[in-house]
């Protein structure tokens, strides 16, 4: 393909097949010559004027590579390689996939082993979900012994006040029937 010759500023040595950008890296690119040179404009599809070829920008200033770095926070080191994480990732899909059964089960028959099974089911399903959430997002071993201590104590509070209603009121599943009812 034969390249025009420079028509205007914007073009920009198009003869050569080089094109200076400052600041930027060697690329491919294929180019309109209208969006260069920018006199007329035709439809894309009509138009035959296509500059294909590598455009080559050259940096004025070489700076030296900057070295990015980051800590990453893996798992804790008690679980990296073993069998612990891998059955606790299992036993994790497990329970989601019971209690997509559970749920249903519960508003069709209701009674007191389904409340306690789900108070037990959703209970470590919160607990695991959030267990995970402090894994990703809290650092330090203070900080991370804290949030563990408070994970537990939410959890068992929650199971005990789950029991309690189920034990005292009506039962988990009635209470979602009678929310649903009104």
């Amino acid at each position: 393909m034969r390249m025009r010759e420079k028509c205007c500023f914007r073009c920009l040595a198009i003869t050569s097949g080089r094109v200076t950008l400052p600041g930027a890296m060697e690329m491919a690119a294929v180019v309109r010559r209208t969006v260069i040179c920018g006199r007329g404009f035709k439809p894309m599809i009509f138009s035959k004027s296509l500059v294909v070829g590598p455009l080559l920008a050259s940096r004025k200033i070489h700076q030296p590579p900057v070295l990015l770095t980051s800590q990453i926070h893996t798992s804790p080191s008690h679980l990296t390689g073993s069998k612990a994480a891998s059955l606790h990732w299992t036993s994790e899909r497990i329970l989601s996939v019971t209690l997509l059964g559970l749920i249903p089960s519960a508003y069709f028959y209701p009674g007191t082993v389904m409340d306690y099974s789900l108070a037990a089911a959703v209970t470590l399903h919160s607990h695991w979900g959030l267990g995970q959430i402090l894994i990703d997002y809290v650092h330090g071993d203070t900080k991370v012994k804290l949030a563990k201590a408070g994970l537990h104590v939410l959890s068992a509070v929650t199971f005990a006040g789950l029991c309690y209603f189920n034990y005292h009121d009506v039962g988990i599943c009635r209470a979602v029937a009678m929310l649903w009812s009104l």
